[in-house]
């Protein structure tokens, strides 16, 4: 029987290379791309099969314009987001006592560093990233407990590299945040 090394780097789905593609063109138009550059990049972009190798194609373009921000709020209740969708580049969420769970691990991510800036009240936060992410929560602010991170160990096997760097910032109420890399 043959087995499988743990830590293989993410693939990409034809949503992610489409996004990729989009970024390039949008570069091209603004004039921060060659003609030659776009053609290189965009044969890297379409034939890309990981993670890694897609950032690497859109490595050095400038930053998004800030129009890309999102903002998710709610007063009560549970902000919840799974499953395939599109994560920008900086989201924003607010919620005086509810609950929050923002799972990435399926999500699209186009950009190598993606902000999510928290400001919560009473509720409590729980953000799953992707398994070859790298995570970064310094600037965030707790109130009354901890954060809890579990960082992949030798249990669910080392990490992989080459993922978005998530970088989560502002402020916890009294509520927690747990994060926690996906398992595959």
């Amino acid at each position: 029987m043959t087995s499988l090394p743990e830590d293989l780097p993410r693939r990409i789905g034809e949503g992610d290379r489409d996004a990729g593609v989009r970024r390039l063109q949008e570069a091209y138009a603004e004039g921060h791309l060659s003609h030659e550059e776009m053609d290189a990049r965009l044969h890297q972009a379409l034939t890309a099969t990981t993670h890694g190798e897609l950032v690497e194609a859109l490595g050095s373009l400038p930053a998004e314009p800030a129009g890309t921000a999102s903002t998710i709020g709610a007063v009560s209740g549970r902000i919840k987001r799974r499953g395939v969708w599109r994560v920008p580049r900086f989201l924003k969420v607010e919620s005086a006592l509810g609950r929050v769970h923002l799972d990435l691990s399926r999500a699209v991510i186009e950009h190598p560093v993606v902000d999510i800036e928290l400001q919560l009240g009473t509720g409590r936060a729980r953000i799953t990233v992707p398994r070859d992410s790298t995570v970064e929560f310094e600037a965030l602010r707790a109130g009354w407990k901890d954060t809890r991170y579990r960082r992949p160990g030798r249990r669910s096997g080392p990490a992989a590299v080459g993922g978005p760097t998530i970088r989560i910032s502002g402020a916890m109420g009294m509520g927690r945040l747990k994060i926690r890399h996906a398992w595959r």
